[in-house]
């Protein structure tokens, strides 16, 4: 069992709260979504933000969700899995998929996260329960399968891409990326800054829609281009 920070009782309420509201002001345009990708700041930050990509799934057609957050707090140069079979949330428990994670270790692609890394994690942590929220009238067909992604090279982003694809062909699956909402500032070290675009929001608005552009219509190859054209410094 794995019991995550967020899931105190005296917080469930108010967190369900929390993401009705968001919800609420979000519209469904791409629905069904088969992908979203969505930040794991603090949900005061982007709580608002995450529901314009968590409202487009369809828990209709949705019954496994594969989620893929890098990793923070060790070092990995491929992917790892949980060691726990079930993640707690507030809202309610989430069943990891023990069948898919068979068939994934059996590749010898994977490692195996301890669960003080997976308790520490949070680019995971934090899509637990808006994914719980999203899916809650179908909770019980419900699984998850998340994954640590480490600093991949671009062959085995490839590989670990070519793998996952069949998934991802299943209709019934959902993929959720997690991102960083935005780490631009000193703090981060990342101050990019295009001044043909304007202020300096304009230009990270201009970024953005970079990335849109090679992950939605041009794929690996043109966000590999997109990432040495800016010197490996977009932060993810």
């Amino acid at each position: 069992m794995f019991l995550t920070p967020l899931s105190s009782l005296s917080a469930g309420s108010q967190l369900n709260t929390q993401l009705e509201g968001w919800l609420s002001q979000a519209q469904s345009t791409i629905s069904p979504a088969r992908a979203i990708i969505a930040p794991h700041a603090g949900y005061s930050y982007c709580g608002a933000c995450a529901a314009h990509a968590y409202k487009q799934i369809d828990p209709s057609v949705t019954r496994r969700v594969f989620i893929l957050g890098p990793s923070h707090h060790v070092p990995l140069s491929r992917c790892a899995l949980s060691s726990a079979e079930v993640y707690k949330t507030p809202l309610y428990d989430l069943r990891i998929d023990q069948n898919v994670y068979a068939d994934l270790w059996k590749t010898g692609m994977f490692e195996r996260m301890s669960l003080q890394t997976d308790e520490d994690e949070h680019s995971i942590e934090m899509h637990l329960p808006y994914t719980a929220k999203a899916m809650e009238s179908h909770k019980d067909e419900l699984s998850i399968v998340p994954v640590l992604v480490g600093a991949l090279s671009e062959s085995k982003e490839q590989d670990y891409g070519k793998l996952l694809s069949r998934y991802l062909a299943d209709p019934s699956n959902l993929f959720i990326i997690s991102s960083d909402f935005c780490h631009w500032g000193q703090r981060f070290r990342y101050t990019y800054y295009d001044e043909a675009q304007g202020e300096i929001h304009r230009s990270i608005e201009h970024l953005d829609k970079m990335m849109h552009t090679c992950v939605s219509h041009k794929g690996g190859v043109s966000v590999a281009c997109y990432f040495s054209y800016l010197q490996g410094n977009v932060s993810l």
